[in-house]
């Protein structure tokens, strides 16, 4: 039997799967009277018949696949596909903000508690709850914005403060750079402020508490309250621990108010907007 040549347009045709099952079989099973295509006798058109019929079954097998998906709603045709769940974003750390000062009814209202009233003000301006004594402090969470914050006021007198800070930071794991710590400054004039980005202690016993607590690090930015020299020759002891008179009292709740507004910017708009904010005498000027 002679070999046939095909047409080239046969030739380069792809055919379906279940159309080259029926033309590479062994003869015997190739003639076997099952099946429906079994005679090619007839040269060029037994093979185009064949070639149709493989064709029409394939045009009916993607019709069917094609209704069935078509008859599917949506949403489950997106659940089959295979999901690409976008990454979460990374965890937002909190920021620490520390107010230092002397626990008792007997410091309150005192220089050297500016500090705690700070932290008490920015409390009630963003309603957060103090009541929870944790880490040895005072101790509440809120936001700012979309920041989460702790607010602390160690309750183990100024010069441990760091037992309570350290053991915040450590829990936590913030970042010193998210650690703000409020505190009262003898070298700045009364109800000034002033924001930096790190430093030592300048003489002050909580600093100087908090720095050893952090392995000696000075590098978390601080807010220094002022609260001016003593008068004559009184002693800084007795300064630092005397109560506010009333007019002293009404600068200082601007003073505040301006500290309050600097923290937020601090937060939400980054360390140098904050600074160029609190550091200026603009800043005053604005809330007066």
């Amino acid at each position: 039997m002679k070999a046939v040549a095909f047409p080239a347009k046969i030739a380069n045709l792809s055919f379906p799967s279940n159309c080259c099952s029926l033309f590479f079989r062994s003869p015997a099973t190739f003639l076997s009277p099952a099946l429906p295509c079994r005679k090619l006798t007839k040269g060029i058109r037994g093979v185009e018949g064949l070639m149709s019929q493989c064709l029409s079954s394939s045009s009916q097998s993607l019709s069917f696949l094609s209704n069935s998906f078509s008859s599917q709603p949506e949403s489950e045709l997106l659940q089959a596909l295979p999901s690409s769940k976008p990454k979460s974003p990374p965890l937002q750390l909190p920021w620490l903000i520390v107010g230092l000062g002397n626990p008792g009814k007997k410091y309150q209202g005192t220089r050297h508690n500016v500090g705690f009233e700070m932290v008490d003000a920015l409390a009630d301006a963003e309603g957060i709850s103090m009541n929870t004594v944790n880490f040895k402090a005072l101790f509440g969470k809120g936001v700012i914005g979309n920041i989460p914050i702790m607010l602390a006021k160690p309750q183990t007198f100024m010069n441990l403060s760091g037992e309570s800070v350290g053991q915040i930071v450590s829990f936590y794991k913030i970042p010193l750079k998210q650690v703000l710590v409020v505190y009262d400054d003898l070298d700045l004039p009364f109800g000034k402020l002033r924001l930096l980005p790190k430093g030592g202690h300048g003489g002050h016993n909580g600093m100087r508490s908090i720095i050893d607590r952090l392995k000696g690090s000075r590098d978390f930015p601080r807010l220094r309250i002022g609260i001016g020299r003593p008068p004559g020759k009184m002693d800084t002891a007795n300064f630092v621990l005397r109560q506010f008179n009333r007019q002293e009292q009404e600068e200082l709740d601007h003073t505040f108010q301006t500290g309050l507004e600097a923290i937020r910017i601090l937060l939400l708009e980054g360390f140098n907007k904050s600074a160029t904010f609190v550091n200026t005498r603009k800043s005053m000027e604005q809330l007066s």
